[in-house]
This record gives C-alpha cells, structure tokens and sequence, in this order.
C-alpha cells in the first residue's frame, strides 16, 4: 500500500520554502525503473529497521 501510493505520487505534505515558510507540497509519480528500484530498496530497508525496532 505505502509502495503503491509512493510510486503512484500525490502524496501530501508540508514543506519550507527558502526563508523557513512552511508551504504545502505534493509528490510525484515515479516514472523510471531505476526510480523505482531505488524507492523499493530504500522502503524495504526501512521496514527492517522498523522490524528490528520493535522486536
């Protein structure tokens, strides 16, 4: 789901311009393979450590 969201783009969040102004932002999709590899290497990676966190 989180992936699938992720690689889809449109994600909301909050960002700060150059003078610290927050200002909202919103993803983009990933449109190359080597994007997406990265993306799903990092998201796995990140599920270990939140494994290994809790156990």
């Amino acid at each position: 789901m989180v992936q699938e969201n992720a690689v889809k783009g449109g994600l909301r969040g909050l960002g700060h311009d150059d003078l610290g102004r927050p200002r909202r932002v919103k993803s983009r999709a990933v449109n190359g393979i080597d994007q997406d590899i990265k993306l799903n290497e990092a998201l796995w990676l990140l599920g270990e450590r939140m494994a290994a966190l809790n156990s």
